[in-house]
Parts: C-alpha cells; sequence; structure tokens
C-alpha cells in the first residue's frame, strides 16, 4: 500500500467542560485514514493519541511510517487535540483577551488530559456512532490512554503505549528528580560518540555568555538557551543532529554563525506548539500540590548544569521561567504560567481504583535510556494497572515508534491478543 483515503471530522465542544459558557465553544478535528482497498469493508478503529504536550497530530504521507502497519487492519483517526493543529490552536495572540492572568490561566487550564479525553468520547458518539476503538499513545499520549481508562473503558477494545507510561501518584518534582540523571546520562552518551565537541560547547557557551550574540528574530542568546539545545537526545537521532548542528556553528572569525544561529532560534523557539511549554508541568498535576516551577528547582539542585560550568550540561525536557522572558513566543504566556504554577489544587486526573481493575488489555514499550519518561516510575505505574503487560527494551530511545513502528506495533498487538507474552519482570 503506498496512499490512503483520507476524510476530516469535526466536532463542537465547550473549552470548558465544568461550565460550558465560560470560555465558549472551540472545534475539535480529527483526520481519518484508511487503505482505499478496504474502505468499504467494516473495520475496527484506532485513535492516535498524540506525544506533546500541545502537538498536532502527524500529517500522514504515502509510503511509510507507523499508520502504514495499523492501515493493514484498521481505520485510523489522527485526533488533532484541543489547543493544537485544526482543533482551536493555541497562541500569544490569544491570551490578549484576557483581562488578567488568572482568567487565562484558567482558560489554559482547560487544555489538560481530562478535557482531550472527553473530546474524543465526543468525537466517538458523534462521528462512530458510540462504536469501541483501540487507542496507540505514544509519549504524552500513554498519559492520555490512562486518563481515558480512569474515565471510560468502556470506550475501548485495547490499548498500545509507546515510551508513555505516565508517573501515577507521582509529582512533577519526582519526575524531575527522576529524569534529570537520565539527561546527565544522554550528555555523556554525546561526549563519548563526539569528544572534540565538548571543548566546541565550551567555547560557544563562554562567547554567548560575553554578550552581544543576537538571534535573527532580534532577541539575545544566552547560556541557557544553548543549553535547550539539548532537549532532543532522548530522540534516536538526537546525538548525531546535535553533532552536525554543531559542524557549522562557527564562521571563519570564530563567531557563532548566523545558519547555526537561526537553526538554535526555531530549535528553541515554541513558535509552532506554545503550549507545549505552557502545560510541560501542568500534565502531572492531579489532586493538591505544592506550588512552584518543578523543574526549575531540580535544575539549581545540579551545579553541574550551572551555565558556567564545564562541560557544559544540556538541559532535557524542562521549562524554565527564564523562558518566558527570552523566549518571543512565550511571552504573552508569562503571567499565565506563573499562575499555573503556583496554582495548588488541580482535578484528578486517574482513577487507581479503577485502574487496578482495569480489564481492557493494555500492552506498553519502555524504553530503558528514555531520558523523558523515567522508566523507574513506568513501571511502578504499570505495577497498579490490571490487564498491562511491558515490554522493556533498550533497543529504541523515546521516538521509537517512528524509527521502528513496524517493529513495535505488531509485538504490542502480539501481546494484548495473547500471541506473546513478556518475561516477569
Amino acid at each position: 500500500m503506498t496512499g490512503f483515503r483520507v476524510r476530516e471530522h469535526r466536532v463542537e465542544v465547550p473549552v470548558d467542560r465544568a461550565d460550558p459558557h465560560r470560555f465558549g465553544s472551540i472545534e475539535v478535528f480529527a483526520r481519518e485514514i484508511v487503505d482505499p482497498a478496504q474502505d468499504r469493508d467494516d473495520l475496527p478503529l484506532v485513535l492516535f493519541l498524540q506525544g506533546g504536550p500541545g502537538g498536532q497530530s502527524p500529517r500522514p504521507m504515502p509510503g511509510g511510517g507507523w499508520w502504514a502497519t495499523l492501515l493493514r487492519t484498521h481505520r485510523v483517526v489522527l485526533l488533532d487535540q484541543r489547543g493544537t493543529g485544526r482543533s482551536g490552536r493555541v497562541d500569544g495572540t490569544d491570551l490578549a483577551a484576557f483581562d488578567d492572568a488568572a482568567a487565562a490561566a484558567g482558560y489554559l487550564a482547560c487544555f489538560r488530559a481530562d478535557a482531550i479525553v472527553e473530546d474524543a468520547e465526543t468525537l466517538r458518539r458523534t462521528v462512530y456512532g458510540g462504536r469501541r476503538w483501540s487507542t496507540l499513545g505514544q509519549s504524552y499520549g500513554g498519559f492520555l490512554t490512562l486518563t481515558y481508562l480512569s474515565r471510560h473503558p468502556e470506550a475501548l477494545e485495547a490499548c498500545w503505549v509507546t515510551g508513555g507510561l505516565p508517573p501515577v501518584g507521582a509529582t512533577a518534582e519526582d519526575v524531575y528528580a527522576a529524569t534529570y540523571p537520565r539527561q546527565e546520562a544522554r550528555n555523556r552518551a554525546f561526549r563519548r560518540a563526539f569528544p572534540d565537541d565538548v571543548d566546541l560547547l565550551g567555547r560557544l557557551a563562554d562567547r554567548v555568555a560575553a554578550g552581544g550574540v543576537t538571534l535573527p528574530t532580534g532577541e539575545e542568546l544566552t547560556v541557557e538557551r544553548l543549553q535547550a539545545l539539548g532537549m532532543p537526545l532522548g530522540m534516536s537521532t538526537g546525538v548525531d543532529d546535535l553533532h552536525w548542528l554543531l559542524d557549522t556553528a562557527l564562521d571563519r572569525r570564530g563567531e557563532p554563525a548566523p545558519g547555526f544561529l537561526a537553526e538554535v532560534g526555531r530549535r528553541t523557539g515554541f513558535d509552532a506548539n506554545p503550549l507545549y511549554a505552557v502545560l510541560q508541568e501542568v500534565i502531572y498535576h492531579s489532586g493538591p500540590r505544592e506550588p512552584g516551577w518543578a523543574a526549575a528547582a531540580e535544575h539549581a539542585r545540579r551545579p553541574g548544569f550551572a551555565v558556567d560550568a564545564r562541560p557544559l550540561l544540556l538541559t532535557g525536557e524542562a521549562i524554565f521561567p527564564w523562558m518566558y522572558e527570552q523566549v518571543p513566543a512565550l511571552r504573552p504566556f508569562r503571567a499565565a504560567a506563573e499562575e499555573l504554577a503556583a496554582r495548588t489544587d488541580w482535578p484528578e486526573l486517574y482513577d487507581v481504583d479503577r485502574l487496578a481493575a482495569n480489564e481492557v488489555p493494555v500492552a506498553a514499550v519502555q524504553y530503558v535510556d528514555d531520558p523523558y519518561v523515567d522508566l523507574d516510575l513506568a513501571l511502578r505505574t504499570a505495577d497498579g494497572l490490571g490487564s498491562s503487560q511491558v515490554w522493556i527494551t533498550n533497543e529504541f530511545l523515546h521516538d521509537g515508534l517512528r524509527v521502528a513502528g513496524d517493529a513495535i506495533l505488531p509485538r504490542l498487538q502480539d501481546l494484548t491478543a495473547g500471541r506473546w507474552s513478556v518475561t516477569s519482570r
């Protein structure tokens, strides 16, 4: 199969389901794809739950991708989660409509997993007549999966999770305490692979710290923002990609090259997905919590990540208050983000009793070296999840589904169908 047939679906949903008149409604968009040869067949449905937060569903291209594997047997539903893509995308201009930061924060708090799951349920009931479907959750999509299992298990046939079992019962502070050492390990992997880049990074950091290095978008580059280039180190190509970015980082005068600066601005700018930054810590909040910025607090406890430490350590999947000052796309969110960080009471995302009694077959793959989703916290979640099996592997990093979906998906399907079982931990 080299192509697929596409259908587009739209449903209208309230922004705030607890108070539908508070923020009005938005249109949620989903794209359904199917093998043209099977379009008239009564195929089972699978809903893809995208990683993120703040990431739109993939725009599939003919000829490959994990969807090619699923299209052999399923119709695939690609949901643009609320606030992304064509589902009421949120950017800085939207916050100008609010009179104060508290109201803006209240609006942004309506874009979490609980609301996304209810949107999916509206789509399932309205467009698909209430048919049950399976889910495939990548990364944050695994968080959505367990929220779905907590709220509407009757809607689900089977659930497949790739690198995304959430840390149920853990705080954001617990998450960063666990993932910072994993990011340190990814830094060591980078240094082993490309030892000459260690000195280059140090020279770049020293030059940036001296001041006067400006990005094409007009703002001054800082060492903190340079360190943020380490966010993709948990991906399969992250180490090599960073090396090749640094390959032409300096011009003939030893100054940061224009092309390098443009790429730094793009990679650390959040223009395409500001909700990724705004909701990064919010996705972990479930029930009462202490206020504050979890990643920033953990960062401060680790002097090895200081801007003047050498070798320069690159940060991972973490959002810091300085970003709302330095990154133009995030500046409109600054006051609202502070409000979200200060909030101490959040709706519960997971029903631990219902998860323990779960009967929907769940198969998850977790990656040993993944710095974004801590393996130990994920396995603790799996221990409290009924009817689940976890395949643990060091063959892939966080983007295993993207680079090896044709190998990973059949195994997960075999797990939920009982054709394969994993060795007990």
